[in-house]
């Protein structure tokens, strides 16, 4: 089956140690998806984010609620981590985050690689667009969340 690749990268003008302290806590997620998914974490807290941590979430998607469980796969603070799909809506989610300082901030790697169920055809029809909308938001959130100094 077709994997497919999301990538990003978003300079913020905050300092490294701030942006992943923010992304180091599970919840803050929940202020970086839109609203039309429905996003809830659900495992309770507090979430100590290291290798082999489990994170339970529900969301919904086109209106049928999931329940979506990953596992931090890496954890390389301040630098890197990795999340990966253990059951979800996808046959396979493998989210890579970096971080990295940049010109007195910092720059955000995100490399999404996932199947959908339905392959290729879902991918085309549905799939590939609401996950580049939710990344789009999510730029927007984080530009409004880190602004300059």
């Amino acid at each position: 089956m077709h994997e497919f690749i999301l990538e990003n990268e978003l300079w913020l003008p905050r300092p490294l140690d701030e942006v992943f302290r923010f992304f180091s806590e599970a919840r803050n997620l929940e202020a970086l998806t839109p609203p039309w998914v429905g996003f809830e974490v659900l495992t309770p807290g507090p979430i100590t984010m290291a290798c082999g941590t489990l994170i339970d979430y529900r969301i919904r998607i086109h209106g049928i609620p999931l329940r979506w469980r990953t596992e931090i796969a890496e954890w390389q603070p301040p630098h890197r981590f990795v999340d990966r799909q253990l059951r979800g809506p996808y046959t396979l989610w493998h989210h890579t985050h970096t971080f990295e300082e940049r010109d007195g901030g910092t720059l955000c790697g995100d490399r999404v690689r996932y199947r959908p169920h339905g392959g290729a055809l879902m991918n085309w029809l549905f799939v590939r667009r609401d996950v580049e909308r939710i990344f789009r938001f999510r730029e927007q959130r984080m530009i409004e969340l880190f602004p300059a100094c």
